[in-house]
């Protein structure tokens, strides 16, 4: 199993939101950037960050995918 991070961006660009902009608001590291972009694992702690900035819930920003998907 899998994790995306697809919608998360979607929703970015149709908010029109910049990664900067994300990063600098939810208060992380340019790091946690990186790792949404290659769908790592970031903290609970950093998608409740994005949740409270996009005004959205989890399953707003993240999926899971079957790792046989593909």
């Amino acid at each position: 199993m899998a994790v995306s991070y697809k919608k998360l961006f979607h929703m970015m660009i149709e908010k029109d939101m910049t990664n900067a902009q994300l990063q600098q608001q939810a208060g992380f590291s340019a790091n946690i950037i990186t790792r949404l972009k290659r769908n790592g694992y970031i903290s609970l702690e950093s998608i409740e960050s994005i949740c409270r900035v996009m005004n959205c819930g989890v399953d707003d920003i993240l999926e899971f995918i079957s790792d046989n998907e593909g």
